[in-house]
């Protein structure tokens, strides 16, 4: 089978689903925030402001900054708790009503009567939204936090503010884990731009969509059509009962991994068509896929349930 991205209709469209401006803790007007990855040759991004009150609970209104060749999606970054390690809950969730009541977030300290991370997160997605569990290093979340967000659509995988600014970009354990235990997640990698470091244009989403629009855009994220990446791009990627076959641009590595120890990895020069046997994951109930070029930028497809 080909992958549902690949398979799906349209055309690959990039964006940023995680981006700060002075609406919060950005250091940028949103309207410069948007012509800067608009120049960059970014189709779309969600301006995610932080929900808090110390902010005045922002969801920017992007709408003005949309035209034929770039649009944006309303979102968030929401915040209640706490968290097992005493601190709030940072949850991604692109594609809100305007009018989303927040939580009650004075600031960036848990207080009474704050509902759970999971309530919220649910609200969210019963609001619309496209949800994923934002930054899950950086945040010290515990498994069984991650467990508990069951309405998420995603896991951030890769996160390049946290890379350039702490060294923990990385929610690949948490996404396999729950991988592992039956969890039909996608994956998502970020800038969650600040620009007060380098920390944009690093990681971002290509999504299928036959439209670039805000409502369609969102509704291949939801239906996992897009991959993720720093740079690679894949062009097709088809599974059958013992291989994995992936048209990319110009990469090194091939890795397919899947459950526990299951993987399998290919090297080379140039490699623009390639196959992989999956001997090694025969019995893994998933499997994803990494590329990597000769920079060392990675791209990653979501998991496909076998």
């Amino acid at each position: 089978m080909i992958l549902p991205a690949f398979a799906a209709p349209g055309r690959f469209y990039r964006g940023n689903l995680h981006t700060h401006s002075t609406l919060s803790d950005g250091i940028l007007s949103p309207e410069e925030v948007c012509r800067r990855y608009k120049a960059e040759g970014y189709d779309f991004i969600a301006l995610t402001e932080h929900m808090i009150g110390i902010y005045g609970y922002p969801i920017a209104d992007t709408t003005g900054f949309r035209d034929d060749a770039f649009t944006t999606i309303l979102g968030a970054e929401l915040h209640s708790g706490p968290m097992q390690n005493g601190e709030l809950w940072h949850i991604l969730a692109v594609g809100l009503p305007a009018d989303f009541p927040p939580a009650n977030a004075p600031a960036f300290v848990p207080v009474e009567g704050q509902e759970t991370g999971p309530q919220l997160a649910q609200r969210a997605v019963d609001a619309g939204a496209f949800v994923a569990i934002a930054h899950p290093q950086w945040s010290g979340m515990t498994l069984e936090d991650a467990r508990s967000l069951s309405a998420a659509h995603a896991v951030e995988i890769y996160n390049h503010g946290c890379a350039a600014g702490c060294d923990r970009p990385d929610g690949f354990q948490y996404a396999d884990l729950l991988l592992s235990e039956g969890r039909d997640l996608t994956m998502v990698a970020t800038d969650d731009a600040h620009f007060s470091e380098p920390d944009h244009f690093g990681g971002w989403v290509m999504v299928k969509s036959d439209a670039l629009t805000p409502d369609a855009l969102l509704a291949a994220l939801k239906a996992g059509h897009f991959y993720s990446s720093q740079g690679p791009q894949l062009h097709n990627v088809e599974v059958t009962e013992n291989t994995v076959i992936i048209d990319s641009s110009t990469v090194v590595s091939v890795i397919v991994q899947g459950h526990g120890t299951a993987a399998q990895a290919l090297h080379g020069d140039s490699m623009t068509r390639t196959t992989i046997n999956l001997d090694r994951c025969a019995k893994s109930p998933w499997l994803r896929i990494t590329v990597i070029d000769r920079a060392g930028r990675r791209a990653w497809t979501n998991p496909l349930r076998r």
